[in-house]
């Protein structure tokens, strides 16, 4: 007898439905699995026995086929084994194909019928609804995440007798509910506030504007200055994600297999921080069959990479083409996988390898050669897809102890939310949401700027030796700041502060 079961496998951060085909016929008892599996799918023969034998369900003693179509697709993990089992009770009589039909299987089955976590439930669900079926069975415990995907049945199994006795209808398994709403989410306790950190107003000023444009900063000081400090201050003044960049990013954590099981749906932006003893491939994916890196993990939130020199310079040179681009392509034998990589780059170094070059207290101990050598392990290319770059001083004695807090991260937020917002009605007929993601049509559109500008932006080119695309993100950092400012046109003192922004000439 042939039994069907519908399935999923995951590329990249997209489904692909997976037909489990399981035949019975006469012959030495065995159990073949075909269809290009690994090795973790090779391994649910025993597993898929043991669970329906303590199930208290026959395994049948015949000579089974199992076919995982389409076969030239490779298959990996052990989602299959839910689908294989009930393909196998179905084609035993042990089942019935009723409510099999338009419903997707998947999950991993522990020896005693348990079903446990699967990574990949979202993008699953997803193409489930996308292709018409009606129901998901899915683990109990990855259900909420299934239910994120609005019209869709998702039946949470917790063991493979009740799974039986619900196809069977004895005892019927109740949906599970999950209600998307993001109107009356709670802002998380953030481990640091802008009110704490001490002077440097400059450089909160300048994260301001990256936070309401999206914009990708460096900052340069001495050790001890309060980059790292700042840096890890900016998740308290990020924007709240909307619906749709919410199942994105989550998306991504379900299949890099990050997203935690008591968190079905990620709410707030991330903030990654990777050692400088990174890979390339561990910051832009990789793998024999390519898993998301730190870029991608880091959609719609921040990437903080402290130290910068630090990091390989091959590392380094990979971020050119996301910068620009926002989405990464990782080509293997096996194939080629595209993941987002839409993030903010917040960038810390030291001026030089003492890290006190042009401070005014302490003598630098480092040659001009060693500083030169030291900075230019930041290629010109990688420097030129920053926005701003910013210097950070040392603070002094009296703003150390100074007892009065600065401004609270919750006023900047509210700031930086209300300039997403005009940018959210700005492109609201585009797949465009900040002005950092802005291409030349969208600059000529937005960015006009009047006579006066145009001999500013002039000048600036020629003494600053702008490139053209550092001449475009100028023109897109002043539209960021006029939007803080509340104002349609771009002025010539919005221009001016986007100006200083760009670095000075290098030793």
């Amino acid at each position: 007898m042939l039994a069907k079961v519908t399935s999923c496998a995951v590329i990249g951060l997209d489904g692909a439905i997976v037909e489990v085909e399981v035949d019975t016929s006469r012959g030495l008892p065995s159990l073949t699995i075909v269809g290009l599996p690994d090795a973790a799918v090779q391994e649910s023969r025993e597993r898929v026995r043991s669970a329906i034998k303590n199930s208290g369900m026959i395994y049948p003693g015949k000579r089974l086929t199992v076919n995982l179509a389409p076969a030239d697709l490779r298959k990996e993990g052990p989602a299959y084994d839910l689908p294989i089992a009930v393909g196998i009770l179905l084609a035993s009589d042990q089942a019935w194909p009723d409510l099999v039909e338009n419903a997707l299987f998947v999950g991993e089955l522990s020896l005693d019928g348990g079903v446990r976590h699967t990574t990949g439930i979202l993008p699953m669900a997803a193409l489930a609804k996308e292709r018409g079926l009606h129901t998901a069975f899915v683990p109990a415990v990855d259900a909420p995440e299934a239910a994120l995907i609005q019209e869709l049945e998702v039946i949470p199994v917790t063991d493979l007798s009740s799974l039986v006795a619900h196809l069977q209808g004895l005892r019927s398994i109740e949906p599970y509910r999950y209600d998307l709403d993001l109107s009356a989410d709670e802002l998380p306790p953030y481990a640091v506030d802008f009110c704490h950190v001490k002077g440097q107003e400059h450089v909160k000023r300048a994260l301001e504007v990256s936070a309401a444009g999206g914009h990708n900063v460096i900052m340069t000081g001495p050790p001890g200055a309060g980059k790292t400090l700042l840096a890890r201050s900016m998740p308290s003044i990020l924007p709240r994600m909307t619906a749709d960049e919410c199942i994105e990013v989550t998306k991504i954590y379900s299949v890099a297999g990050s997203l935690p099981p008591e968190t079905p749906l990620i709410r707030h932006r991330p903030f990654r921080a990777p050692h400088h003893t990174i890979s390339h491939a561990g910051l832009v994916g990789g793998g024999r069959w390519p898993r998301p890196g730190e870029i991608s993990l880091a959609h719609r939130g921040v990437l903080f990479l402290d130290e910068l020199p630090e990091f390989g310079m091959r590392t380094l040179e990979v971020l050119r083409q996301p910068l620009e681009d926002h989405v990464v392509t990782i080509s293997r034998a096996a194939g080629t996988l595209t993941f987002p990589a839409n993030f903010m780059l917040i960038a810390a170094m030291n001026p030089c390898p003492c890290g006190y070059f042009g401070d005014p207290v302490k003598e630098c101990t480092c040659s001009l050669s060693m500083v030169s050598r030291y900075q230019k392990r930041i290629s010109g290319p990688l420097l030129d897809r920053i926005d701003i770059h910013v210097e950070v001083p040392r603070v002094q004695y009296d703003k150390l102890t100074d007892d009065r807090l600065g401004e609270p991260s919750a006023s900047i937020r509210a700031r930086v939310e209300r300039a997403r917002e005009v940018q959210r009605q700005r492109f609201a007929d585009t797949s465009l949401s900040c002005n950092a993601d802005m291409g030349p049509a969208e600059v000529r559109e937005y960015c006009k700027v009047d006579e006066a500008g145009r001999s500013l932006l002039k000048a600036a080119m020629q003494q600053l030796a702008m490139s053209a695309r550092a001449f475009h993100r100028v023109l897109k950092l002043a539209r960021t700041i006029a939007d803080l400012a509340g104002s349609e046109r771009i002025e010539t003192s919005h221009l001016a502060e986007a100006i200083q922004y760009r670095p000075r000439r290098q030793v």
